[in-house]
């Protein structure tokens, strides 16, 4: 009994698939001393494996209603007192259904398989990992050495935060000592982390060294990490690797993948239930009829059998097959090349879309900053005039400056461009290169070689990297940087060393930096300060430019920094160091201090001039956001970025237009401020919102419903310092609260689980990886290519989709009309009106390639549906599939069923045979006739799918003897009775057609014509 218990435990401990997580210890160098077994260090975007695929599969097909329908329907035929025809005529086409689903699920595992193997192949070695330079960090690691001098390294987070600045990372000071790297394996140390958790700025660890005396323990931070996704920007780092697999960082911060279904099929499936109502309705109708009369129940039932024709099966299967086409004419389309479809079967989703949330940095922008103005006050210098620049430089520092009493231009260019150059927190970095492979740099100064051609900047701010380069491209450049001195090369190849006495860095409170620096030929002390125009407006002597040009620079959506500077004497100096030290030590307050001593340097600073850096937008941004503007969609930016950053891209990609007010959500941090907060935003109208992901987190939790109503209203919303589980969280509230369709794009790990809590999700093929276009449901190359995705393929999809799924409904209800009207003549007897193969033939060989053939059909040409986006609003108001549309549908059906079937019944002649022919052949023409009706721009593989499907059915006659009789067929007697009952049926429809073309004719043929 004992035994059974331990072993049902352990059972539901192996069923219970989440795992706990918990914290660990590894040892360098000894694998073997790991108790745990870890999660396998793999990428997995799979929806089902071996096992579980087939239920799987059929589970989600049988879910909908239509399916399980279907199979009940089939089941019952085994039971001989219901058993109505043949049972192939129920069977086969079920089980196409199955088979054409399977193999196309099958069809995208298969592609879902390859690509997670193709992104699983790349081998690192066990435990400890070696990265190099612009390579991706494989699994969330301990840094634990790098080939850099200083025992740190910048690495790219883009990928996971969405930040544009890089982030320092220092090695473990005991192992960064070690003088060769092989003694990482003979020491005897661990490191302890804790439980894997969600939060990717914090961690806790220790790093124990037992085998020298005393043992040595250090703290691990987050300063210590290297998490997955990130990317190394300078040096060869190594590492001990702590999570793998799925207790990684950045996969904790992913949801699971669900299986999306399309709005069009929800639709479908609505209008399947109401005509199971009729179809039950109608049995109860006819049994009523009958008296209810002996075994009534079996014939209730075998009535519902009769009618099953109501709902058709091939519905799922030519929808599906229609999805599939649609797939591969989106990646055919020559004018969106490398556009990938990884879900097959939501194409119809793009042409209902309301909303969508888009990542900024990759997507909107290309996350490289390129130098575009220098501004002096009194003139301005852009892409196009940088050369005058580079001639004053190159004048000023070949002759001696002669003392003026005013100022000359060229003279205050060099002010600034030397400001530029000294004022940053730059370090220039050689690789030696021996044979083209790059070494670890280990040269000593003497022969290290200030060439141009290996020199690479690192910064953690990419601005900063582009103000640098700029000033090496007019002619002053930065060779070199240490703790204590910096070393420019003037034009003439020239060194000028400056010693660095004092530098402040920049934090996102004093959003400024300052370095106070002396030059070694002259002895001069400088304090130089640059930082955005907020904080030096006060700081920098009166003018009347810098406010308005800072307007001007950021409408153009450049990001400003301003640059200042202050000559000291040396007993200046002397004083402002003693006080500053003394500061520093002092005990209560030491920040403020501090802060106070600097701010008296800080006053009547020289203003030298105004540099604007553009972060480059990917080809296009512009005219797509203003293309989807025009379509109806909201346009939503979320982003890890800083708040000014994004505002600044949001203006300069037009996200927010011209004469729009942006309104910034002041930081919130309970229920009274945002109360305050969300009242005075009430205020406005028609302006953008610009919320921090700290405001929005405390806005949801106390008034979630009146902020999403009010942000819903607004023509743009930004989100900034956004979490990766936040951006979801964002998708799935405008899920909630407005029904209408989200669309989510984005080209980073960070945006995964944005995507993939969209309706239908959009990845963009990165630089840095693939890792969101290959969880996305459809991967483009560009973000450009998203307005034909939307304007034309989705138009496409979803009109083509609704007119085919309407057009197979009243193809069964025609067929069950007739049958009403045959039984309710003879008696109400049970009795099929058509048998067997004519059944199957009907629904496939003779009406399938016309009616399949309305996925080719289109209303508006590509260039009309690109030229005017207008036409996609009325796409997203459903209008092509509702019960409006539906009805009408059935009203035809009734009116065509009826006729035909009456029709056939009074030019009745003496055998019974005759009426099945003749109504079936004026179905059948009847229903090529509708395909014809239904088409909007003929192509000529609808011409001839109508011809095959009538010759199909002409040499079909002469086959089925047991229904036609062949001399009857051929007397003309059969023809023109044909000929009269597919008329009376079929004209009404085209004179209404044309009536209503005439008088209201719908919006996009107006164009057209």
């Amino acid at each position: 009994h004992c035994e059974c218990i331990t072993c049902c435990e352990c059972l539901v401990h192996t069923c219970r698939r989440k795992k706990e997580l918990k914290a660990r210890t590894v040892w360098l160098g000894h694998p073997e001393k790991c108790e745990e077994k870890y999660p396998k260090n793999a990428i997995k975007n799979q929806k089902y494996n071996i096992v579980t695929f087939v239920p799987g599969v059929l589970y989600q097909q049988f879910k909908f209603f239509l399916n399980l329908y279907f199979l009940v329907v089939a089941c019952s035929q085994f039971v001989p007192s219901l058993k109505i025809g043949y049972l192939y005529t129920y069977w086969a086409p079920l089980g196409f259904v199955l088979a054409v689903t399977m193999v196309r699920e099958a069809v995208d595992e298969v592609r879902r398989c390859r690509r997670d193997k193709e992104m699983n192949s790349q081998l690192y070695s066990k435990l400890t990992v070696r990265v190099r330079k612009a390579h991706l960090i494989p699994a969330d690691m301990i840094f634990m050495r790098t080939s850099e001098k200083t025992g740190s390294c910048f690495i790219r987070t883009d990928q996971l935060d969405g930040e544009t600045d890089w982030k320092l990372r220092i090695a473990v000071a005991c192992t960064q000592r070690l003088p060769a790297l092989g003694d990482l394996f003979s020491i005897s140390a661990y490191v302890y982390a804790q439980k894997p958790e969600l939060d990717i700025h914090s961690f806790e660890g220790n790093f124990t060294r037992e085998d020298c005396d005393p043992p040595i323990h250090d703290s691990l931070s987050i300063e210590n990490t290297l998490w997955a996704s990130t990317v190394v920007a300078s040096g060869t780092v190594i590492g001990v690797v702590i999570y793998t697999g799925k207790e990684m960082r950045s996969v904790l911060n992913t949801s699971q993948s669900k299986n999306k279904v399309g709005l069009l099929d929800l639709e479908l499936n609505r209008l399947t239930k109401a005509l199971f109502l009729a179809q039950v309705v109608l049995s109860v109708v006819m049994v009523a009829l009958q008296g209810f009369l002996g075994p009534w129940f079996r014939n209730l039932f075998r009535f519902v059998v009769l009618f099953s024709y109501i709902i058709p099966i091939s519905l799922r299967v030519n929808l599906d097959m229609g999805k599939s086409a649609y797939g591969w004419m989106i990646m055919k389309d020559e004018n969106i090349p490398g556009t990938v479809v990884r879900t097959s079967t939501i194409p119809e989703e793009l042409g209902r879309l309301v909303y969508l949330l888009t990542d900024k940095t990759g997507t909107l922008t290309q996350n490289e900053m390129v130098f575009k103005r220098l501004h002096l006050g009194t003139v301005s210098y852009g892409t196009d005039t940088m050369d005058e620049i580079q001639s004053h430089i190159i004048q000023s520092y070949a002759q001696p400056p002669a003392p003026k009493v005013r100022k000359s231009v060229s003279s205050r260019i060099h002010e600034a461009v030397k400001a530029i150059a000294l004022c940053h927190n730059v370090t220039p970095v050689y690789e030696s290169r021996v044979n083209g492979v790059s070494t670890e740099p280990e040269s000593t100064e003497a022969d290290q070689d200030f060439s141009d051609d290996n020199r690479t900047y690192q910064a953690s701010s990419p601005d900063e990297v582009a103000l640098v380069r700029w000033t090496e491209s007019v002619g002053l450049t930065l060779v070199n940087r240490d703790l204590m001195s910096l070393q420019l090369k003037t034009p003439a190849g020239h060194i000028l060393t400056y010693y660095i006495l004092q530098i402040f860095p920049f934090t996102s409170e004093s959003k400024r930096m300052g370095i106070i620096v002396r030059e070694e030929a002259t002895g001069d002390i400088t304090f130089y300060m640059k930082g955005a125009d907020v904080a030096m407006a006060s700081i920098v002597q009166y003018n009347d430019w810098l406010e308005e040009e800072c307007g001007n620079m950021a409408r153009e959506g450049l990001r400003t920094l301003v640059v200042a500077k202050k000559s000291l004497t040396e007993e200046q100096y002397q004083d402002f160091e003693s006080r500053y030290n003394q500061a520093k030590l002092s005990i209560h307050d030491r920040a403020l201090k501090v802060a106070a001593v600097v701010e008296s340097l800080e006053r009547e600073m020289e203003l030298l001039c105004l540099t604007g850096v553009e972060d480059q937008l990917q080809a296009d941004v512009r005219p797509t956001l203003e293309l989807l503007r025009n379509a109806g969609i909201k346009i939503w930016m979320l982003t890890g970025d800083k708040l000014e950053t994004a505002t600044c891209i949001a203006k300069s990609s037009h996200l927010v237009s011209r004469n729009q007010d942006v309104h910034v959500f002041r930081p919130v941090s309970n229920r009274g401020e945002a109360h305050l907060e969300l009242n005075s935003f009430r205020r406005k109208h028609d302006c953008a919102l610009v919320i921090s992901g700290d405001s929005l987190e405390v806005c949801l939790r106390y008034y979630e419903h009146e902020f999403v109503e009010l942000a819903c209203q607004c023509p743009a919303v930004v989100c900034c310092r956004c979490s990766p589980t936040q951006k979801a969280q964002i998708v799935r509230l405008l899920q909630q609260h407005t029904d209408n369709r989200t669309c989510a794009i984005g080209d980073g790990g960070n945006d995964v689980s944005m995507i993939q809590a969209a309706d239908c999700g959009i990845g963009i093929e990165g630089k840095e990886g693939k890792q969101a276009s290959l969880a996305a449901d459809f991967s483009i190359t560009q973000f450009k290519h998203i307005g034909r995705l939307l304007m034309v393929h989705g138009r496409n999809s979803y009109k083509r989709s609704a007119a085919l799924g309407q057009f197979v409904m009243h193809r069964g209800m025609i067929i069950s009309t007739m049958q009403a009207v045959f039984s309710s003549i003879f008696y109400f007897a049970s009795v099929p009106l058509y048998q067997g193969f004519l059944m199957v033939g009907y629904a496939t060989i003779y009406t399938m390639f016309p009616v399949f053939s309305l996925v080719l059909d289109q209303d508006v040409k590509p260039e009309m549906a690109l030229l005017y986006p207008e036409l996609y609003k009325d796409l997203t108001k459903g209008r092509s599939l509702s019960f409006k549309t539906f009805l009408i549908w059935v009203l035809i059906s009734v009116y065509q069923g009826g006729i035909l079937m009456y029709g056939a019944l009074v030019l009745f002649d003496q055998e019974f045979v005759h009426v099945v022919a003749i109504s079936f052949t004026a179905l059948i023409l009847t229903e090529l006739l509708m395909v014809a009706l239904m088409v909007r721009t003929w192509h000529w593989l609808m011409v001839v799918a109508e011809l095959i499907s009538l010759g199909c059915y002409l040499a079909s006659l002469a086959f089925l003897n047991e229904y036609f009789d062949l001399s009857f067929i051929t007397t003309r007697v059969f023809l023109w009775k044909v000929c009269v009952i597919t008329l009376v049926s079929c004209l009404p429809l085209y004179i209404i057609k044309y009536l209503k073309r005439k008088f209201s004719p719908p919006s996009y043929s107006k164009l057209s014509s």
